[in-house]
């Protein structure tokens, strides 16, 4: 690249077509070099502030959303970076739980644009998009200033490029097999990766594991002296009970017992989302006794994850769930189940060509009447005829429509939804689910971000 191409950016479609023309999330080459030479060149931003550092499987956003929340109750101010973003791409970096606008993305671009070239001339392989957006939060964080970055892995954890932060606490949501062209093919493989996230002196944060990642979590931990609480048993949900809007939560935390918490998110996955991090507030906070009750149910009563069991529209009711793997959707279904009585349930689903398909269609099936296979508008969106070839082995080809426009396939699912529904104590709906685009494609169509 060269000198002219780092020219300013005047407009935010400017500064995202100038990222979008890097390496894309999808190609990696497992290495920190270029990040480290980058944020080297930056002043080394993310040594500034405190944070905490989220990986695993599923459950990242919701939880650093949580995270983020609870520290703003507690006076802090926070830079959050998630990924993917569900609808425009400065959602990935907020400064005090909202996303940058337009003109301080923009900003936010061109601070560290003079800095791309020098890295793509010094390394064998330039910065990736992904890259160069977590080098352009980790320095909008410095130049805030924040107190505590809140940052979720963008894939994985010890080559991630979020990595070149050094978190006071690592949080590991539940581990799963996903991205195994990246990540590998077993959960111990997964874990060994996403594991790298935990830093000498830290205190890891470990949500609900199967034994054999625990097994590996734990051996990081003690390879590098950090300080392990565990789901389950220094912390979790005491009790939860479904409530109009979402649940009744209990938990128990590191420094005290909440009793009777509304959290509005639905299912038991997203009341051990809350409970993950609260232990990660409690230890970043650190002192003896319990958090401010009031503060604490502020912090969770404004609780908000987009595109994640999501009412986007009523009559019929139309939710939007990014689950995009088998343990997503299972822990969607199970929500479904357990917070509401819809009767017919009828499913839009899209997914990538990357993913394990057949897997979370058999997840969703004893929950759907019908499912409306679609795709979204990627290059990388398994096509909806290979989508629906294997839907139809799970479903029964009666149980499955094909639209490959996601617009027209909301309108034929909301109409079956609205056709079959025969029950008086119950109303038709639809879910859209399979992939985070086809979520957010899905949120512009029925009405956009609000």
């Amino acid at each position: 690249m060269s000198e002219s191409d780092a020219r300013p950016a005047e407009t935010f479609a400017e500064a995202e077509d100038a990222l979008l023309s890097r390496w894309p999330e999808t190609r990696l080459e497992p290495s920190l070099d270029r990040i480290r030479a980058f944020t080297e060149l930056l002043g080394d931003p993310q040594r500034s502030y405190r944070s905490v550092h989220l990986t695993g499987t599923n459950g990242k956003t919701s939880t650093a959303r949580m995270v983020d929340a609870l520290l703003r109750a507690h006076e802090l101010r926070t830079g959050r970076f998630t990924s993917p973003h569900v609808e425009k791409m400065s959602e990935r970096i907020s400064i005090d739980g909202e996303p940058l606008d337009d003109e301080a993305f923009v900003r936010a671009f061109n601070d560290v644009a003079p800095y791309t070239h020098l890295v793509d001339t010094a390394e064998p392989y330039p910065l990736s998009f992904f890259e160069t957006v977590v080098g352009m939060a980790y320095a909008a964080f410095a130049d805030a200033p924040v107190d505590v970055a809140v940052v979720e892995v963008g894939m994985g954890g010890a080559w991630d490029a979020t990595n070149v932060i050094d978190a006071d606490v690592a949080v590991v949501t539940p581990i799963a097999i996903d991205h195994t062209s990246y990540l590998g093919t077993t959960a111990v493989a997964i874990a060994q990766e996403k594991a790298g996230i935990i830093k000498e002196g830290a205190t890891a944060v470990l949500a609900e594991q199967t034994v054999e990642v625990a097994e590996v979590l734990l051996r990081r931990a003690a390879e590098v002296g950090a300080t392990v609480v565990r789901e389950g048993i220094e912390f979790g949900v005491l009790n939860r009970v479904p409530a109009v809007g979402g649940q009744s939560v209990s938990f128990r935390g590191l420094r005290g017992q909440y009793d009777e918490v509304f959290l509005p998110l639905y299912g038991a996955h997203q009341a051990q989302n809350a409970a993950t991090a609260l232990a990660a507030v409690e230890a970043l906070i650190g002192g003896d006794g319990p958090l401010a009750d009031e503060v604490v149910r502020e912090a969770f009563a404004a609780a908000t994850s987009p595109g994640r069991l999501e009412i986007i529209r009523r009559s019929p009711t139309i939710v939007l769930d990014a689950a995009h793997n088998p343990a997503g959707a299972e822990a969607t279904a199970a929500a479904l189940d357990d917070s509401f009585r819809f009767d017919p349930l009828i499913g839009v689903i899209g997914v990538m060509g990357d993913k394990d398909a057949e897997g979370l269609l058999a997840a969703f099936e004893p929950h759907l009447a019908h499912v409306v296979i679609t795709q979204n508008s990627t290059a990388r969106s398994m096509s909806a005829d290979e989508l629906a070839a294997t839907a139809a082995e799970i479903y029964g080809e009666e149980r499955v429509t094909v639209a490959p426009r996601l617009a027209d396939a909301i309108d034929i699912a909301a109409g079956l939804a609205e056709a079959d529904s025969g029950d008086a104590l119950s109303s038709g709906a639809v879910i859209v689910t399979g992939s985070v685009v086809t979520v957010g494609e899905a949120r512009l169509l029925l009405g956009g971000r609000k």
